[in-house]
C-alpha cells in the first residue's frame, strides 16, 4: 500500500484531517514528527495546515528549518510528491521548494468560507484526477494567504503553467493574479491555501446547492481528488 507521510509541527491543527483524507483516498497515513529527520520510507508527504511554531518570525519560517524538513527538501528534489496546505504552503515557500511568499491578507482579517477554485494545471502529481478548467469548491481559512511574487516571477509562473489553482468569483486575500496554488518546475511539489482535506467526505464538506441555487447540505468531496491524484501519479 502507498504510504503518505503527514508532518506534525508544534501548532499544527489539521494533521488528523489530512491523515483521514489520505486514508479515504486509499493510502496509509504515516505520522511524521518535526524533530525527526526521518521520513520512515513514505512515498509522498503532506504538510498540513495550522500555525506552526505559533507563526512566530514569519508563517512557516521556523518550520522550514525543522529537522524533518531537511529530509523533505532532499526527497522533493529527488522527485517525491510533496503537498503543502495553507500553513504547509507557507512552509514550502520558506523552504524554497516553491516560489513566492504568503503575506497578510489585504483586508487584514482572518477569512473563512467555502471557496471556488479553477484547476489551471491538471498535470502535477497532485492534480491528475482533475480536468484542466474544472471548478471545485473547498474550504478556505487563513489570515496570511496573500500570495505574492516579483513581477518577473509571476510572469514566469504564468508562462510555464505553474499556477495550479486560481480563485474564482472572489479573491479572498489579495493574492496576485488570483493565485490559490502553485507548483515547482517538476510538478511534484504543490502548495495551495484552501483546505482540500476538509472536503473529502459527504456530510462534512462544503455546502452544496439544489437546482434552485439554495443551500442543500454538506455534500462536497472535491478535495478528495487531490489525494487520489498522488496515488495515480505514484502508480503510473
Amino acid at each position: 500500500m502507498t504510504r503518505v507521510g503527514v508532518v506534525t509541527f508544534p501548532g499544527t491543527l489539521d494533521d488528523q484531517d489530512a491523515a483521514r483524507a489520505v486514508r479515504l483516498a486509499g493510502a496509509e497515513a504515516v505520522s511524521l514528527w518535526h524533530k525527526d529527520a526521518d521520513l520512515r520510507g513514505v512515498d509522498a508527504v503532506v504538510l498540513p495546515g495550522g500555525f506552526s511554531y505559533g507563526d512566530y518570525l514569519r508563517c512557516g519560517a521556523i518550520a522550514a528549518t525543522a529537522p524533518v524538513m531537511s529530509e523533505v527538501v532532499r526527497a522533493a528534489e529527488a522527485g517525491m510528491p510533496v503537498l503543502g496546505i495553507c500553513n504547509g504552503f507557507q512552509v514550502l515557500c520558506e523552504a524554497h521548494l516553491l516560489p513566492g511568499a504568503l503575506i497578510r491578507n489585504d483586508h487584514q482579517k482572518f477569512f473563512c468560507h467555502d471557496q471556488v477554485l479553477r484547476v489551471e494545471n491538471a498535470n502535477t502529481a497532485w492534480t491528475r484526477s482533475f480536468v484542466e478548467g474544472e471548478t471545485i469548491t473547498i474550504p478556505l481559512k487563513n489570515g496570511e494567504g496573500n500570495f505574492q511574487a516579483a513581477p518577473a516571477e509571476l510572469e514566469r509562473l504564468e508562462g510555464e503553467g505553474r499556477v495550479v489553482f486560481r480563485y474564482v468569483d472572489l479573491n479572498p486575500n489579495g493574492s496576485a493574479s488570483d493565485i490559490a496554488g502553485v507548483t515547482n518546475d517538476a510538478g511534484n511539489v504543490v502548495g495551495l491555501m484552501p483546505h482540500p482535506e476538509h472536503a473529502v467526505e459527504r456530510g462534512f464538506g462544503p455546502l452544496g446547492v439544489d437546482e434552485d441555487g439554495a443551500a442543500a447540505g454538506h455534500g462536497g468531496t472535491d478535495g478528495l481528488k487531490i489525494f487520489t491524484s498522488v496515488l495515480t501519479a505514484l502508480v503510473g
